[in-house]
């Protein structure tokens, strides 16, 4: 097994080395909670951040190194590369690939958030992820819908939006519902004008009115999730305001 390349005084990180590092980090009782939820690591994600952070080196490498790691298969390894990876650096078909690639559903989440949000590519990869018979890739363009009803919703037809949660979401499977519930609360909260219609589609829909929610927690029903949102924005900026 080769040693990890020297640079001047300091080492440079290798997939064998990250590998390694975390092999030692392996907890049995982490990956058996873990997999209940389909993910099969068994590292702390903080431990794992760390790894991430410890790999220092230049950005050309780092992002060499990332994809080393994705390639692999291995879903620590795949956390690891997507904390590492430059997603400016990627093209449109390299995300595509990995979000098909990635079936852990930390891997998929991570990949989502910490990279095809922060693509150049965004607005393609929505506007193909939404149309896919996938529901997993098809819930992550929901998932991006939702980002740009809060960041760029002009790039949005919301109404045309609302007309499709009511349509599909009901009967929509798991994965794919909860993103497009996401999509629901994100325009009722944001847009005074489309909450009503908001408030009643869910209402309507009762999805995720039963989920068993934790006290202090905000439900995700639409509804009661549109709600709480809203009051708690009007109660800051009445401070605000003050």
């Amino acid at each position: 097994m080769a040693p990890p390349a020297r640079t001047g005084t300091a080492i440079e990180p290798t997939v064998t080395s990250v590998q390694a590092e975390l092999a030692s980090l392996e907890d049995p009782a982490m990956r058996a909670a873990n997999e209940k939820r389909g993910d099969d690591h068994g590292v702390n994600l903080g431990k794992l951040r760390g790894v991430a952070k410890a790999a220092k080196t230049d950005p050309a490498a780092k992002q060499q190194l990332a994809l080393d790691l994705w390639a692999t298969g291995d879903t620590a390894s795949r956390l690891v590369a997507l904390l590492l990876v430059f997603p400016k650096r990627l093209a449109a078909e390299q995300v595509d690939a990995m979000l098909r690639e990635a079936r852990a559903p930390k891997v998929h989440d991570w990949l989502v958030n910490y990279v095809a949000r922060k693509s150049p590519h965004l607005e393609q990869l929505r506007m193909r992820w939404t149309q896919d018979t996938d529901q997993l890739v098809a819930a992550a363009g929901w998932d991006l819908v939702s980002h740009q009803v809060y960041k760029r919703p002009e790039v949005l037809d919301l109404t045309a939006l609302l007309d499709t949660i009511e349509a599909r979401m009901k009967d929509a499977p798991k994965d794919l519902q909860w993103s497009m519930n996401n999509t629901l609360a994100a325009i009722g909260i944001e847009n005074p004008q489309l909450r009503e219609r908001a408030l009643a589609i869910g209402e309507r829909l009762e999805v995720l009115k039963d989920y068993p929610t934790p006290p202090n927690c905000t439900s995700p029903f639409a509804p009661a999730w549109i709600t709480e949102i809203v009051r708690r924005n009007e109660a800051r900026d009445g401070a605000q305001a003050g």
